[in-house]
C-alpha cells in the first residue's frame, strides 16, 4: 500500500478560509495593491493556520515571464576572479543590492579556456555556454565589453538586457564607470612631483589573449579592454613611460614577474626606472616583492604606486601609494542599474570618482 501525503495548501484554500477572493489573497502576499491592513492580517492568519508559506516561486516566475535571476559575467575564470579582492568587493556590493530585491545571481566566467595551468588557450570567439542558454532577466558585464565582444553579441541575440561596468558605451545599456584615467594621471603627477623622470608601467591585460611582455606602439593600437585603455591614457597624459609591460591578469605573481624584468640586475643602475606605476594594487604589490628580492629599497631606490585602494596587510611594513576607487559602491551602482532596467527605467550612465592615497611606497627620486 502506498503512503498518502497531505497536499500542499493552496492560495485558493487560504482565500476560502479567509473569506476573500483569490486575487485579494494574492495581494496580501505581494505587499502591494489596494488592500486594507485588516484584510491582509486575516489572510495571513488563515495562511498560518493552514501552513501555507506563500505562492509557489516557480509559478510566480512563469506568470511574470521572469526568472528572478541576474547573470553576472565576470569575464575571467571564477577561481582567478575570487583571488582578486577588487572583483570580490564589487560583487559584494552588487549581490547585496540584488539580494535586497529578492533577485538571485548566476556567476558566469564569460571566457573559454586559457589563463590556468593545463587549460586550453583562450578562444577569441568563445562564449561560455551559460551565456547562450541560462535563464536570466538581465546580464551584468562587470568588467565591460571588448571592442569585438562575442559575449555581448550572444546576449543581444537572445534579447537579454545588459548593464555594463567600466566598458565602452552600448546603446540601451546603463554604464557604470570610474574616473580611472584621471586617477591614474594623478598618481603619475605625484611621481613626477617627487622628481622621477624614468617611470615604467605595469599594465592590465589588453585583451583576451593573455599576453606577457613589453609593449610597443603597434601593441598600444590594439587595446580591447576599456579599463586598460583608460589607465594607459592616464599615464600618457603626464609622461611617456620608459617601459610598459603588459600582464595576462591582475595578480601578484604577474606584477612580480613584470617588475623583475623592469628592474632586473641586467639593467644598469643609471638606466633603471626609479618609479613604477601599476594599473592595479595586486600588480603593484608584486612589484614591491620583486624589488625586495632584487635587493632594492622601496621607496629609496624605486617608488611604486598602484590603483584600487586595497588593504593589503600582508605587504607590511609597506603601505601602497594607490588610487582609491569605491569598489562596493561600484557594485551597488551596477545593482541599482539592474533594478532600474527591470522597472522599465531609461538607461543612464554613472561615473564614480577616485582619489590618490599616499602610502610608504613612494618617495623622492634617488640622486
Amino acid at each position: 500500500m502506498g503512503r498518502t501525503h497531505p497536499s500542499r495548501p493552496t492560495l485558493a484554500k487560504v482565500a476560502e478560509v479567509a473569506g476573500v477572493s483569490v486575487s485579494t489573497a494574492s495581494l496580501a502576499f505581494s505587499g502591494a495593491g489596494p488592500i486594507t491592513p485588516e484584510t491582509r492580517d486575516k489572510v495571513l492568519a488563515a495562511a498560518a493556520g493552514l501552513g501555507y508559506t506563500g505562492p509557489n516561486p516557480l509559478g510566480r516566475q512563469l506568470r511574470s515571464g521572469r526568472s528572478g535571476i541576474v547573470g553576472v559575467v565576470i569575464g575571467d575564470h571564477l577561481g582567478r576572479a575570487f583571488r582578486d579582492p577588487v572583483s570580490v568587493q564589487v560583487l559584494d556590493g552588487l549581490v547585496q543590492v540584488l539580494g535586497e530585491e529578492g533577485l538571485g545571481v548566476l556567476l558566469i566566467p564569460g571566457v573559454c579556456g586559457g589563463g590556468v595551468t593545463g587549460a586550453a588557450p583562450v578562444d577569441p570567439a568563445g562564449v561560455d555556454p551559460l551565456v547562450e542558454s541560462a535563464a536570466m532577466d538581465v546580464a551584468v558585464l562587470v568588467w565591460g565589453v571588448l571592442t569585438e565582444d562575442p559575449t555581448l553579441d550572444a546576449l543581444q541575440r537572445r534579447g537579454v538586457p545588459v548593464v555594463i561596468g567600466e566598458g565602452r558605451p552600448v546603446d540601451g545599456a546603463p554604464l557604470v564607470g570610474i574616473d580611472d584615467r584621471g586617477g591614474t594621471a594623478e598618481a603619475v603627477r605625484h611621481l613626477v612631483e617627487l622628481g622621477h623622470t624614468r617611470i615604467a608601467e605595469i599594465t592590465l591585460p589588453f585583451g583576451r589573449d593573455e599576453r606577457s611582455g613589453p609593449v610597443d606602439a603597434a601593441r598600444l593600437a590594439h587595446v580591447e579592454r576599456t579599463p586598460t585603455r583608460h589607465r594607459l591614457a592616464g599615464v600618457r597624459d603626464v609622461v611617456e613611460p620608459v617601459l610598459s609591460w603588459e600582464t595576462p591578469a591582475s595578480l601578484v605573481e604577474h606584477g612580480r614577474d613584470a617588475a623583475t624584468e623592469i628592474l632586473g640586475a641586467w639593467v644598469p643602475a643609471d638606466e633603471r626606472p626609479t618609479a613604477i606605476i601599476a594599473h592595479s594594487d595586486l600588480l603593484a604589490a608584486g612589484a614591491v616583492i620583486a624589488a625586495r628580492e632584487l635587493g632594492l629599497r622601496v621607496p629609496e631606490d624605486v617608488s611604486i604606486a598602484g590603483f584600487d585602494g586595497l588593504d593589503l596587510p600582508w605587504l607590511s611594513p609597506d603601505v601602497l601609494t594607490s588610487v582609491h576607487q569605491p569598489l562596493r559602491d561600484k557594485g551597488a551602482a551596477l545593482g541599482h542599474a539592474v533594478i532600474g532596467l527591470l522597472a522599465g527605467g531609461q538607461p543612464d550612465s554613472t561615473t564614480l570618482g577616485v582619489g590618490l592615497t599616499i602610502g610608504t611606497t613612494t618617495g623622492p627620486a634617488p640622486r
